[in-house]
């Protein structure tokens, strides 16, 4: 996996329900490293931090390889890397096997995968329908947060190398996937609840599907 965009933004004005309010979705690519904190990138613009930003949320990368599938769907914007609201763009990212856990070296920082994007209001008003809310569940390949365990540059052409794979198989996708199910797939969400990585307030809502 290769870093091939580092995407930071300024705040933005929107206007949802009749109120103004800002955001930080409209990322764009920079030429230069970012530097990746414990709780945000420098820099970035985190507006609502009770959804973004966080020990569990403080970067989140989004693979390359899926933006010709999203390119097809809307031919007419205005395409560039960021598009999604990602902090890093990354080629070879796949959530199908990329498990909630491992643990990388990237540049100058040690980050650790924590969990999938959950698409919000935000998105749709970046690519100009909130229909995208639904296809984005239905396609599956959401991208993912990381925690940051070193801080630290990382700069376009820096590698993801892995230095440990968790011991729990949960994939990024398979949890995605459990998240969004009308009938939850039992021996996922013993994975899920199970996974000591995984923040403790998504499992809590998980433990009464298992009844």
């Amino acid at each position: 996996m290769e870093i091939i965009s580092t995407n930071i933004s300024e705040p933005t004005t929107i206007f949802w329900n009749g109120k103004e309010e800002k955001t930080g979705i409209y990322k764009y690519p920079i030429s230069n490293s970012i530097y990746l904190g414990k709780l945000d990138v420098l820099k970035d613009t985190v507006i609502d931090r009770k959804h973004h930003g966080g020990v569990d949320k403080a970067c989140y990368l989004f693979s390359a390889d899926n933006y010709d599938y999203w390119k097809k769907l809307y031919p007419d914007l205005e395409w560039n890397w960021g598009m999604f609201g990602e902090n890093l763009t990354v080629n070879g990212l796949d959530e199908a096997t990329l498990r909630i856990g491992n643990i990388y070296k990237v540049g100058e920082c040690i980050i650790q995968i924590s969990q999938p994007r959950e698409p919000c209001y935000k998105l749709g008003i970046r690519f100009g329908t909130q229909n995208i809310l639904k296809q984005f569940i239905h396609h599956g390949f959401p991208g993912t947060y990381i925690k940051v365990l070193e801080e630290g540059n990382v700069k376009i052409g820096d590698t993801l190398i892995l230095i440990e794979e968790s011991k729990n198989t949960l994939t990024v996708q398979q949890f995605y996937q459990l998240l969004y199910a009308k009938e939850k797939d039992k021996n996922i969400l013993q994975l899920a609840i199970t996974n000591i990585h995984l923040p403790e307030n998504k499992k809590e809502k998980l433990k009464k599907f298992l009844y």
